[in-house]
C-alpha cells in the first residue's frame, strides 16, 4: 500500500540539541478524519518555530496493519521521532521497537501504545476526567438524571476509548439514576457507527441518552437519532468536534458535548516529540510553549487537562476553528 503522507521539507538525522533541525513523523489513526485534520493543523503550527520537518501521515482506514506499514515507511525515511495515536496498543509495538533500535524516539498521543513501544504518552486529558465529564453530561441530559444510556465506541482494541469507557462506568457510580444498557463498536467508521446506533435504538427503545466516545461515532449517532425522528426525545452527547456538530447542536439533537482542542493536541505532541528528539528527559516537566508544560508520571504518561463543554451558547465561537 502506498504511504499517504503530507511532507513539509526535509531534515537531518541524529539531531541531539535545540540548534539542530529534526524530522518528525506524526501518525494518525486514519486520514480523512476531522479530529486528525485538526491535530495536523496544530502540529504544523508548532513545526515552524521549532525548526521541525513534519511528516503527517496515517493509513486510509483505522487498522493496526495500516499503521505498521506507515511506521515502517517512516523508519525508511530516517525520521528523528515518531508520534502515533494507536489503533491497537500492542500490535504496533514490534514496529515501534524497530524504530527505537534505529535511534528514533517514539511517543504516543491520544490513544496510547503499550509502554514497551514508546518513551512517553501524551493524553489529551486524563481518563478519569473524561469519564467523569461524559457521565455528568449524561446525568444533566437524562430526565431527572435517571434512565438507560448506551454508548457507541470506536474499535474494541482502541486504547483510549476503552480507558474512557472504563472511567465512564466508574463515574456512573456517582449517578445512581443512570443505567448503562449497552455498548456498541462502530470502529471509527461513519457507516458502521450509524448502523450500530440504529441497532441500539431498536434494541433499547427506552433509552434516555445516547453517548459516543468517538468524534466519528457521535456524528453518526446524531444522524441516526435525527433520522428516526427522535430529536428532543433522545439527546446525544459525548466527545466530538464543534465544526461537525454545530448543526446538530442548533437543532437540539446534541444539546451539549465535550472535547479537548485537537489543534492544541497536535501542537503539544509536536512540541514534546521535538524536545525528546533533541535530548530532553521526561523526568522533568516538558514545555509545550503557549499551553504551559506537561509532567509525566512513572509510566511515562502525561495529560493536558479537563475536556471543555460545548453547547448552543458557545458553539458558533468554535465551529469555524476545528
Amino acid at each position: 500500500m502506498a504511504l499517504p503522507a503530507a511532507l513539509i521539507g526535509c531534515g537531518s538525522r541524529d539531531a541531539t540539541n535545540a540548534s539542530e533541525r529534526v524530522r518528525i513523523g506524526i501518525v494518525a489513526k486514519s486520514l480523512g478524519n476531522g479530529f486528525f485534520d485538526a491535530v495536523h493543523k496544530g502540529a504544523a503550527e508548532a513545526a515552524g518555530p521549532l525548526d521541525v520537518d513534519l511528516i503527517f501521515t496515517g493509513p486510509t482506514t483505522p487498522t493496526a496493519e495500516g499503521q505498521i506499514e506507515v511506521v515502517n515507511a517512516l523508519i525508511a525515511q530516517r525520521v528523528d521521532a515518531i508520534a502515533i495515536s494507536a489503533n491497537d496498543p500492542d500490535a504496533v509495538v514490534p514496529a515501534l521497537q524497530r524504530a527505537a533500535q534505529r535511534g528514533i524516539k517514539v511517543i504516543s498521543y491520544d490513544s496510547a501504545v503499550a509502554e514497551a513501544g514508546r518513551v512517553a504518552h501524551l493524553a489529551p486529558s486524563s481518563d478519569q476526567l473524561i469519564g467523569e465529564t461524559v457521565a455528568q453530561l449524561a446525568a444533566e441530559l437524562a430526565p431527572g438524571g435517571k434512565g438507560k444510556i448506551a454508548v457507541v465506541s470506536a474499535t474494541p482494541t482502541s486504547t483510549n476509548q476503552n480507558a474512557w469507557l472504563a472511567q465512564l462506568k466508574q463515574a456512573l457510580t456517582a449517578h445512581p439514576g443512570l443505567e448503562l444498557a449497552a455498548v456498541a463498536y462502530g470502529d471509527d467508521v461513519s457507516d458502521k457507527s450509524y448502523r450500530e446506533t440504529t441497532a441500539l435504538l431498536q434494541q433499547h427503545p427506552d433509552l434516555a441518552v445516547m453517548i459516543s466516545l468517538s468524534s466519528v461515532g457521535i456524528v453518526a449517532a446524531a444522524r441516526a437519532v435525527e433520522d428516526r425522528g427522535l430529536t428532543g426525545k433522545l439527546p446525544v452527547t459525548g466527545l466530538g468536534l464543534p465544526s461537525e456538530l454545530a448543526g446538530y447542536v442548533k437543532r437540539g439533537v446534541v444539546p451539549k458535548f465535550a472535547i479537548w482542542n485537537p489543534i492544541d493536541l497536535g501542537y503539544a505532541t509536536t512540541q514534546i516529540a521535538a524536545r525528546i528528539a533533541r535530548g530532553e528527559s521526561i523526568s522533568q516537566p516538558i514545555s509545550i510553549e503557549r499551553l504551559g508544560s506537561v509532567t509525566f508520571d512513572a509510566n511515562g504518561v502525561g495529560a493536558m487537562g479537563k475536556p471543555f463543554v460545548y453547547d448552543a451558547r458557545n458553539i458558533d465561537e468554535f465551529a469555524g476553528v476545528f
